[in-house]
């Protein structure tokens, strides 16, 4: 196969390329620019592709990353929601732009350092599942693929350890096998992610009431908080029944967030936006599945209904504690990732 190796500097994709040379595949490094002033990362991979001796190439495209990325980011937080940039970096440019600039090119498929897993049926079915390293499964955040993108997408990582890609990597003799992972955002890798919003969402000062709408403090904008936080509220006094206070609701519109305790944070019901099924076809009724609504948080047990309009209904047999409007619920059955849609809405019933 003619591939692209998607090479982000790291151990992981520079372990990703040197496994698809070992076995035969026409390889070229392809290392993403998304942003200003990541020119050491850049070189990291370009020296990656210098010792493994394949062609390497940047793409630019940043552009399309404050388009579809960093401006559905400010978006999301500036409505009271709380969005997971990564899913859309992988559903649009990843998967997307990158993916459709690498198959327009001439080349068959993307191969990334996620650790997942890809199996293809005799028809060419393509089926995500849960790497086989349950600590480092990274199939969450590629739930929002279509079954177009994941019929194109090679995860050579998927049945491996972290320490066994190192090792391979120290014994390759690869430039990064001992660089460390960044677990920041890209776009804010000082991590002061309430800094960067605020720089461009501008203060919006309110107040942080109790549920009877009792003001207990003010704030410099709803966007420095989501559901379920309990630090960095300097309220001016204690509940009455001395239990810690949560945020429980973000009223964006009017500037307003609302504490209250942690019992009001269970939702046993998510009402979900349109959602994407990996197979390609939504389900015909109900299906049970397991319920993730974070990268590595534990699954729950529940019922996920599609809906005429393409919505899904999902029902929890036991709560969950703390999600927010604007997260992303991904489906299994068992290890097979069934799809995943957006949290429009959480209810308690």
């Amino acid at each position: 196969m003619k591939l692209v190796a998607a090479v982000s500097g790291g151990v992981d994709s520079a372990v990703t390329a040197a496994r698809l040379c070992a076995e035969g595949h026409d390889v070229t490094a392809v290392h993403l620019m998304l942003r200003d002033g990541a020119e050491s990362v850049a070189e990291d991979a370009r020296r990656v592709a210098e010792c493994l001796g394949v062609p390497f190439e940047l793409w630019d495209l940043r552009k399309e990353f404050d388009a579809r990325v960093l401006s559905d980011f400010l978006a999301e937080y500036a409505i009271g929601r709380t969005p997971n940039p990564c899913l859309v970096c992988n559903r649009t440019i990843k998967f997307g732009a990158m993916l459709d600039r690498a198959l327009a090119s001439g080349f068959d498929g993307l191969a990334t350092g996620h650790y997942a897993r890809v199996t293809r049926g005799d028809d060419g079915t393509a089926t995500l599942l849960r790497a086989t390293a349950a600590t480092k499964d990274q199939s969450y955040v590629l739930s929002v693929l279509t079954q177009a993108q994941l019929r194109r997408v090679w995860l050579p990582l998927g049945g491996s350890t972290k320490d066994e890609v190192r090792a391979e990597a120290a014994t390759r003799g690869l430039p990064v096998a001992s660089k460390s992972e960044s677990m920041d955002l890209c776009f804010i890798p000082d991590g002061d992610t309430a800094g960067w919003l605020q720089a461009r969402l501008r203060e919006r000062p309110g107040d942080i009431v109790d549920e009877s709408g009792e003001v207990l403090g003010n704030h410099d904008g709803t966007y420095r908080f989501t559901i379920g936080q309990r630090k960095g509220m300097n309220l001016k006094r204690p509940a009455s029944d001395g239990e810690p206070r949560f945020v429980i609701a973000l009223d964006a519109g009017n500037d307003r967030v609302t504490v209250g305790p942690r019992a009001h944070l269970a939702a046993t019901r998510l009402a979900c936006g349109p959602a994407t099924w990996t197979s390609g076809a939504a389900p015909t009724g109900p299906v049970d599945a397991l319920i993730q609504v974070r990268a590595h948080a534990a699954p729950h047990v529940g019922t996920v209904t599609p809906l005429a309009d393409g919505t899904v209904d999902v029902r929890l047999r036991t709560p969950i504690v703390g999600v927010a409007p604007g997260q992303t619920a991904a489906f299994y059955d068992e290890s097979t990732v069934l799809g995943s849609a957006t949290i429009d809405r959480t209810v308690q019933d």
